[in-house]
């Protein structure tokens, strides 16, 4: 038999080796040279036409498919019982042509008492649903970011009101349990409205109030720091009657709230989110237009 020379080995050895690598970086290559896709998942303060999700997707550039499938009135429950969840999952079946997936998931308003078929328990039922999208996305190979709920912007004299606070920082426990980022956008939103005051807050909403519910206005001047350490008791967070009444389980209609939000609202607290996002995920910051920017 005839013997191969040391230095032939060798050579074929080197050539296995930098063939394995050439393939290796080839494939590193071809994954970061995909799109990124990033999809929304929320109730109506993020849903296209009444929250800050479209204008958030237009601060990306277009080679990111950016898509906003957050719904009206949705809470944590209803919006996988309907089947809007399962819409998400299978999209994420088809993930090859991305380099990643971003899901933002963001529940709260509709998870509160007073909500017949969307109403969740704070303690047993929303941080296991919250967890369960979290567990969802993992096992598809998408990244879950948790949004906590966007503030609602009525005031009490000076002071504004934070009832939502306690679903915040459920999901930020389960974020931390599950290891996912998290965007603090209720803590943001609410210092942000309360340095406005009441007058300046409502030229946020999808139409201007009517005379009957302009409060007088705190002045501007004042900032007071958002309760953001200690939630407020879970019995006495249930929204008032006329909150209840305009977060109704379809699309908002443009009439003024303190909820929903008009183009001024959106391009607003859509740059609270990104700049959150961006905080928490810095790889996506090439992502992101220049003329976008917050």
């Amino acid at each position: 038999m005839k013997l191969f020379s040391r230095s032939f080995i060798l050579t074929a050895i080197s050539a296995l080796v930098f063939g394995a690598y050439s393939t290796a970086a080839s494939a590193d290559s071809a994954s970061t040279d995909k799109p990124v896709r990033m999809i929304l998942v929320g109730d109506s303060t993020m849903a296209p036409n009444s929250g800050y999700g479209d204008a958030f997707c237009k601060r990306f550039k277009p080679e990111v498919t950016c898509l906003n499938l957050a719904k009206g009135g949705r809470s944590s429950s209803s919006y996988r019982a309907e089947g809007s969840w399962d819409i998400v999952q299978n999209l994420l079946k088809n993930r090859e042509q991305f380099s990643q997936t971003y899901v933002l998931i963001q529940f709260g308003h509709n998870d509160q008492p007073g909500k017949p078929g969307r109403s969740t328990d704070l303690a047993t039922e929303f941080p296991v649903n919250i967890a369960r999208y979290v567990d969802d996305l993992q096992a598809a190979g998408a990244q879950a970011v948790l949004v906590t709920p966007l503030t609602r912007r009525t005031f009490k004299g000076s002071q504004l009101q934070n009832d939502l606070r306690p679903w915040a920082e459920a999901s930020m426990t389960v974020a931390a349990n599950k290891h996912v980022p998290l965007l603090d956008l209720n803590a943001d939103s609410y210092r942000s409205v309360q340095a406005m005051g009441q007058a300046e807050a409502d030229t946020l909403a999808m139409a201007p109030p009517p005379p009957a519910t302009t409060d007088t206005p705190a002045p501007a001047s004042v900032t007071v720091s958002a309760p953001v350490s200690t939630p407020a008791p879970a019995s006495a967070s249930a929204p008032s009657a006329d909150i209840v009444k305009t977060e109704r389980a379809g699309a908002a209609r443009p009439l003024f709230d303190r909820t929903h939000l008009g183009s001024k609202g959106a391009a607003h607290f859509s740059a609270i989110v990104l700049t959150e996002l961006l905080q928490a995920v810095p790889a996506l910051d090439a992502k992101v237009s220049k003329e976008a920017r917050p």
